[in-house]
């Protein structure tokens, strides 16, 4: 069996968004939905538990998901993994003027 080229991964990690400002929208609409579950609940009952699977999804798992996101989409493309027989490297891209 052998292994995958890691040279060839994508930039940005599976929880990451396209921008900051996008992954900034879908945590405050997770997070919004969690916390009105939660405080709906007292005066609606457990009716109101419904709005926290969508806020989970919202937030593409829990929220140490969407925090790990959020440190992937500010990282993305200021670091490139080199990948060879020896090991992996982390380094800076080479800026196009």
């Amino acid at each position: 069996m052998s292994e995958p080229d890691r040279s060839a991964l994508p930039d940005r990690g599976p929880l990451a968004s396209t921008s900051v400002a996008a992954h900034l929208t879908r945590g405050a609409i997770g997070f919004g939905l969690i916390a009105a579950a939660l405080v709906l609940t007292t005066s609606r009952g457990p009716a109101a538990l419904l709005f926290a699977p969508f806020g989970l999804l919202a937030l593409r798992g829990c929220p140490t998901c969407w925090i790990v996101g959020l440190i992937e989409t500010i990282s993305a493309g200021r670091l490139r993994r080199a990948c060879t027989d020896a090991g992996c490297t982390l380094a800076q891209p080479e800026r196009q003027v």
